[in-house]
């Protein structure tokens, strides 16, 4: 068999080592227009921060490594257009002026998401960056170890982790975010929290402007020098990161006539198929099954990438496996302040028309007493109707993540309020209070939803 996989990051390496450990003898080719394949992408960050010196830590499986195991990888190899009908993909050599068709009996398509550009007058000039690929982390971390300031357009989760990462290099930092608050895939008092803690944790060291747009690079020869906003500032900037999201990379596969789903990613279903027989589709081109209520999502997170890359090698190598879906789970940090959530928010529950309840509650994440006791503040969203609960947001100092956690498994089981707070949770003064906060937290919900107020 010949499987052709198209991208090579987390989902189509994964897909090329399963297939060729179920597979032994097929012809299996990756193609991808990146120089490296199978790396952490979501590391970045942290190489840029100074956390290690080798980039190459970064990478989990090298072109050799896959080689020594009869798996062809092809860096700078762009597919240009899938074939179905004769079952080619035309791929161009890049820097060569070359292309040439490759066959396929099995395609995967894990062509990935590439970040948003958002129309700012400039925006090609030297020393703005995007942060997707490794060279783009190299390139930022030495622009950082010579700069002073930077700004960073975007207050998502990427630019909440570059925002860490260009403090620690002792940078001065102005974030700016055109929306009212930062990280908006929270509910907004949560939004707001997180804005506030880090407002307070600041001690000079970066701004945050909310409400504020990009308007303007200026610069010259050798690149930015500053930003103009749309109220009028003029920020100086020794460089600028572009933090303003991604989308997904599906134009190869609508002009082959593969259908879309209602996110505007690739649809597929539990086998990772394809509209289109024998083209498998995994990563962050595709949408997924939000599992709490059955509804379409697009995550592109390393977490689901991996798992879909897996499946999708298994069905196309014969096999019957299915990829359920996701929870919407994800969790980041910026300087002390992490921020964790699963499910839904009561802000996605009201676009789907559902009838929320929600309990808010800040406790400290270990006994009091405790040297490094900090305050977490978790909010637990359940349907009105039936009490099952439908998310989970932390945010703190503290341990929020392992509370989030902990509620994916109850979104999976379809756990109500009620049932969830006969949880046993563990116990001891340096991991938690007697009474965990989340246990405290679908207590006073389960009240709050018996009472139906």
């Amino acid at each position: 068999m010949k499987l052709v996989i198209l991208g090579g990051v987390a989902a189509g390496a994964k897909a090329a080592a399963k297939a060729r450990r179920l597979l032994p003898d097929a012809q299996i080719d990756l193609y991808t227009d990146d120089t490296h394949i199978s790396y952490s992408a979501c590391g970045l960050p942290y190489y840029i921060e100074g956390n290690f010196n080798n980039y190459e830590m970064l990478l989990v499986r090298s072109p050799e490594a896959f080689e020594k195991d009869n798996v062809h990888i092809h860096l700078k190899h762009r597919a240009v257009k899938i074939l179905p009908h004769t079952k080619q993909v035309l791929i161009e050599k890049l820097g060569e002026n070359k292309a040439f068709l490759a066959d396929y009996d099995k395609l995967i398509v894990a062509v990935g998401a590439r970040p948003v550009i958002p129309q700012i007058r400039n925006v090609n000039l030297n020393n703005v960056f995007t942060l997707r690929k490794i060279e783009d982390g190299i390139a930022i971390r030495t622009k950082a170890e010579n700069s002073k300031n930077a700004v960073i357009i975007g207050g998502g989760y990427i630019g909440m982790e570059m925002l860490e990462a260009l403090v620690r290099q002792n940078i001065f930092v102005t974030l700016i975010e055109y929306a009212p608050t930062i990280m908006q895939n929270f509910d907004d008092d949560m939004s707001n929290l997180i804005l506030e803690q880090l407002k307070e944790i600041s001690n000079g060291r970066f701004e945050i402007l909310t409400s504020e747009i990009a308007t303007e690079f200026s610069g010259d020869n050798d690149g930015i020098r500053l930003v103009r906003t749309g109220s009028g500032k003029e920020i100086p900037a020794d460089f600028a990161v572009i933090c303003a999201g991604v989308k997904p990379n599906i134009e190869i596969a609508k002009d082959a006539g593969i259908l879309l789903g209602e996110t505007g990613a690739i649809k597929v279903n539990e086998r990772m198929e394809t509209s289109i027989k024998d083209i498998y589709a995994c990563g962050d081109c595709v949408e997924e099954n939000l599992i709490v209520t059955n509804s379409k999502i697009w995550l592109p997170l390393g977490t689901n990438a991996n798992k879909e890359g897996r499946i999708a090698a298994i069905n196309a190598c014969g096999g019957d496996e299915k990829f359920e879906g996701v929870l919407g789970s994800s969790v980041t940090r910026c300087l002390s302040l992490s921020m964790a959530m699963t499910g839904i928010t009561e802000k996605k529950a009201a676009s789907l028309d559902l009838e929320t309840v929600s309990v808010t509650v800040t406790k400290t994440d270990k006994v009091g007493y405790m040297p490094d006791v900090n305050n977490i503040t978790l909010k637990l969203v359940a349907d009105k109707n039936s009490g099952k609960l439908l998310g989970c947001q932390g945010v703190g100092a503290g341990d929020a993540d392992k509370r989030v956690n902990t509620v994916t498994a109850a979104l999976l089981a379809g756990l109500t309020a009620e049932e969830f707070f006969r949880n046993d949770l563990t116990y001891a003064p340096p991991f938690s209070p007697t009474i965990d906060p989340l246990l405290n937290a679908a207590q006073i919900l389960t009240e709050k939803l018996n009472s139906k107020v």
